[in-house]
């Protein structure tokens, strides 16, 4: 396929366009050509939707933004596109086909031929029409298995990557601080361990593919007061360092993210976009980061019109740019002429303009934008004929048989079994009752940033592009000699009792009930959870707790299902019913991993990455809490969870043994060595999620009971052992200190070797020696876990 519109090439090509040529000498020479206006145009985006007929993209009118003219702006050049597949409904080959299209004009309209960035949202999954939904972030977290995290993420790369798409705003590494927040879904976790593991892992996947993965929301946006979303977040610089920075230092140094993308909040008066120390001194000047820093959308703008630190849209600009933002998302409204007349009449140095676009081009360059042999045209439309876009609908598949497969691997491993009496898995039921707003709702497995919730609500007419089967109708095909009766009973949060008699009568006809139950994502009100839909308590939305008490009044075992993107209080569930099955937004798979689970197909083996909550009103909790964080005589509320971070239960059982501590003894720079036994001593074939928690009894701060440090699955069939042998070295158990600096300080410590937080199965209690010992971001990280087979 030829492109529209070919972009000139002579036999002597200047210096930018040199492959031989280092990074460096191509964007200096390429620098030193541009005028000013053609700098600030590579440091802004336009938010685009590429075409269902194969044109060019159309400038997408956001009711934030004024409309823009791209006849006038391309002259100059352009940064970036955003969501060309992301904002409208589009067939995957007609959209590739508009992109390509679009950049041809792109390159062909500014003097140097540079294309822009293309960027898309692929929080759960590429954000486009068709593409696979994979389980959202939370259940990521509930696998505790950065493997398939990160074979996950390499499949989200390669599609995005084979339409024209180069930078993915994913993955969200903030910590949940307060799980009322309503984009608790999109995080993997509460502890920074977990997200920082799991999250470089999904870079790693993302980065292999050639996508730009974008670290977000850097940093503090998770700690917000009250969980509302852009609140303030009341934060300490010491909270900061040890809970909310680490996974950000992790994902850069282990995952070699290329971007990261500021947070909305301030924190202690200081708005994220403004903050020069974070976004150059730390992240820059200390940790090296070398990449791109990309403004959350509008963030810049908010500097004016939220925070009330910048006079106007220069003044804006300015700020963002002297703190290290290179690039306003998602369209040019304060790094355009505001910016540009103000570096012209002097109030904003050139110098600022010349850092970020040096990084902007850089990337380009890695990327081969600006190499003469670019082609517009992506890898999935090669051989096509885009004179012909009739032919090109349907060629592309973003939701392939590997895709599905790997979704449902995640989705099995996400499931977590909270309780069981013994109900589960059930032995061929002759009569279900099915109950519950989520029961036959094929949307209920999607987030918020899911393509259907996030673009496709706003085009009912359009199908999904994707199967979603409803529990329903995967459990009939889990059943086939069951008879199954449902019931709604309730919406999910219209309060509506009319339901509730009927539920009742076909629970008491039944032999179990599955009640399923939780939430329905959306953004800024449209759900119970995602962007903008925070909660006020954590309760259940709407009459569902009164519809699982009704049912736990009759004689029927309830079963609890849920489908939800936070973790709620279940009131009387928690002691009364026969099982409790919890899922996070398991994704287009979900309803056939929850069947074979309920079945006993799936032995479950997900853990909790957030704990539930014994009450509704006991937030903001965290495992992750110092000694009076936790129960005392000193407060009438006890902050106990019903069910502890890292929880998960199995259909069968493991034991742990044979602690042997070899080195017990370590100088502050050394590491410690122990090995114990996992066996599996049921009946069937199962995986243990083994936890290290380190608990340090005394130290010079305030230190958390306990925090985790290591993890690792151990699958095993029925009688089989592993001798798990591990070092921890001692700089995991750093924190940060009086001074404000991280150190490693002498002292008794406890490895606690568990199956939960709340679950201490052996503790391995050992010595550092020696003096206080200062360390920093290249400190080790990881506690070594080896699992070698045990003979018996």
């Amino acid at each position: 396929m030829n492109a529209d519109v070919a972009v000139e090439k002579t036999s002597a090509i200047p210096l930018w366009n040199d492959p031989t040529a280092s990074a460096t000498a191509r964007v200096d020479a390429l620098i030193g050509a541009m005028t000013l206006q053609e700098k600030t145009a590579q440091l802004y985006g336009v938010w685009v939707g590429a075409s269902d007929e194969g044109g060019e993209v159309a400038p997408h009118q956001h009711d934030m933004e004024e409309a823009v003219d791209l006849d006038a702006l391309l002259p100059a050049g352009l940064g970036q596109l955003t969501r060309p597949f992301g904002t409208v409904p589009v067939d995957p080959a007609l959209g590739a086909l508009s992109l390509a299209r679009t950049q041809s004009r792109i390159a062909a309209t500014n003097r140097f031929g540079i294309p822009a960035v293309a960027h898309e949202e692929c929080l759960a999954g590429f954000a486009a029409w068709g593409a696979t939904a994979y389980p959202v972030p939370l259940s990521w977290g509930a696998t505790f298995d950065p493997d398939v995290v990160r074979r996950m993420a390499a499949a989200i790369g390669r599609d995005m990557r084979s339409v024209g798409i180069h930078q993915g705003l994913a993955p969200v590494l903030d910590v949940v601080r307060d799980a009322r927040w309503g984009r608790v879904e999109e995080t993997i976790g509460e502890d920074p361990y977990l997200v920082g593991t799991i999250g470089t892992a999904y870079v790693q996947g993302l980065e292999s593919a050639g996508i730009v993965a974008t670290l977000k929301h850097f940093a503090g946006y998770s700690a917000s007061r009250a969980g509302r979303n852009l609140a303030p977040a009341s934060v300490g610089p010491r909270e900061r360092a040890d809970v909310l920075l680490p996974p950000f230092e992790m994902a850069i140094r282990e995952g070699g993210a290329r971007s990261l993308m500021n947070a909305y909040t301030d924190t202690d008066g200081m708005p994220a976009a403004a903050d020069e120390s974070l976004l150059t001194g730390l992240l820059r000047e200390t940790w090296g980061f070398e990449g791109t820093v990309v403004a959350d959308y509008f963030a810049i703008a908010f500097l004016k019109t939220l925070h009330g630190v910048a006079t106007d849209w220069a003044d804006a600009a300015g700020t963002a740019l002297r703190a290290g933002i290179d690039v306003e998302l998602p369209n040019v409204k304060t790094y355009g002429a505001p910016l540009t007349e103000a570096v012209a009449d002097g109030r904003i140095p050139e110098e600022l303009v010349d850092r970020a676009v040096r990084r902007v081009l850089t990337q380009k360059v890695a990327l081969g934008l600006l190499d003469p042999d670019w082609d517009p045209v992506p890898a999935a439309l090669d051989g096509a004929d885009p004179d012909d876009p009739a032919a090109l609908r349907g060629r592309i598949d973003l939701d392939g048989p590997e895709n599905c497969a790997l979704a449902r691997a995640l989705a099995e491993e996400a499931v977590v079994l909270l309780g069981n009496d013994g109900t589960l898995p059930l032995a061929a039921p002759r009569r279900i009752a099915l109950v519950g707003p989520n029961a036959d709702e094929g949307t209920a497995v999607l987030g918020c940033y899911s393509f259907p919730q996030h673009i496709g609500v706003r085009h009912p007419g359009t199908p999904l592009g994707i199967e979603l089967p409803t529990l329903r109708e995967t459990l009939a095909a889990e059943f086939p000699d069951a008879e199954i009766t449902y019931a709604r009973g309730t919406g999910v949060d219209d309060g509506d009792l009319s339901g509730f008699d009927e539920a009742a009568r076909v629970a008491r006809e039944a032999d179990v009930a599955l009640v399923v139950l939780g939430d329905r994502a959306g953004v800024f009100g449209r759900g119970t959870s995602g962007e903008g839909c925070d909660a006020e308590s954590l309760a259940l939305p709407g009459a569902q707790q009164h519809l699982l008490d009704a049912l736990l009044d009759l004689d029927t075992p309830v079963v609890t299902v849920l489908l939800a993107g936070r973790p709620y209080a279940l009131g009387r569930a928690v002691e009364e019913s026969a099982a409790i099955v919890q899922s996070f937004f398991p994704g287009e798979e979900g309803t056939h991993a929850i069947a074979g689970v309920l079945s006993g197909r799936v032995n479950p083996s997900g853990r909790l990455p957030v704990g539930v909550p014994r009450g509704p009103g006991s937030q903001p909790g965290t495992y992750l809490g110092a000694r009076l964080a936790h129960a005392s005589r000193a407060s009438s509320i006890d902050p106990t969870p019903a069910f502890a971070f890292g929880h998960g239960l199995s259909y069968t059982r493991f034991d742990w043994t044979d602690l042997a501590v070899e080195v017990q003894e370590a100088p502050t720079d050394g590491e410690f060595a122990f090995s114990f036994t996992v066996r599996n001593t049921g009946g069937r074939s199962g995986t243990e999620v083994v936890q290290l928690y380190l608990h340090d009894p005394v130290a010079s701060v305030v230190q958390p009971v306990q925090r985790l440090v290591g993890y690792t699955r151990a699958a095993l069939e029925p009688g089989e052992a592993r001798r798990l042998s591990v070092k921890v070295p001692a700089d995991v158990a750093s924190f940060t200190g009086r001074d404000g600096r991280r150190v490693v300080e002498p002292g008794e410590l406890e490895v606690r070797l568990a199956a939960s937080s709340a679950d201490p199965r052996l503790t391995a209690r050992v010595v550092l020696t020696g003096a206080e010992r200062r360390v920093d971001h290249t400190r080790r990280l990881h506690v070594t876990i080896v699992q070698e087979p045990l003979t018996t």
